[in-house]
């Protein structure tokens, strides 16, 4: 008996009798709620029949259920540790400092131009090819681009189908014959 404490006496046993307490205040609450829900399921049984008072029984067991499981203490450990989050973030001016400065990050990426995107030309190339698209158009309004180049080809005749255009030239001239085009 030498090495071992009464639960007063050992370390930690004020948290150990805290955590008892709340088990006990966890149990009835969630013991009464179960209970009350129960009786109003027998009314609601007795009002709208069986159906709903059986469902509303259901839900009435969930608080025991997560009280049987330990999943109340894990809520309280996470509403613990949030609620501790917080309070430390509001109260601290170096967080504080911290937002302060992503902000100013953000602020100046969008200044910037923002997040360059892997698909998207940059510089005067792409202002190039995008002033002379605009004049350089083919069969059906398109930029007619030459393969490997990224030069605009010349424009052709409207009328006239692209040679790669073979499918769309049917197309064209059953729009002609039917007076669409």
């Amino acid at each position: 008996m030498k090495g071992t404490y009464a639960i007063g006496r050992a370390p930690g046993g004020a948290a150990l009798r805290e955590a008892r307490l709340m088990s006990v205040l966890d149990f009835l609450i969630c013991g009464g709620l179960t209970a009350a829900g129960l009786v109003l399921s027998y009314f609601r049984l007795r009002r709208r029949g069986v159906r709903s008072g059986i469902r509303l029984g259901a839900w009435s067991l969930l608080p025991l259920a997560a009280y049987l499981t330990g999943t109340v203490t894990l809520i309280t450990r996470i509403s613990s540790a949030v609620a501790g989050f917080a309070g430390s973030f509001v109260f601290s001016p170096k967080t504080w400092f911290g937002v302060v400065l992503a902000g100013m990050a953000a602020a100046v990426l969008l200044a910037s131009g923002g997040i360059p995107l892997p698909g998207r030309r940059r510089g005067r190339k792409a202002n190039a090819v995008q002033a002379g698209a605009q004049g350089a158009t083919g069969a059906g309004g398109r930029a007619q681009i030459e393969k490997g180049t990224g030069k605009i080809a010349k424009p052709g005749k409207r009328g006239a189908p692209a040679a790669a255009d073979d499918d769309l030239g049917d197309v064209e001239e059953i729009l002609r014959r039917r007076g669409i085009r």
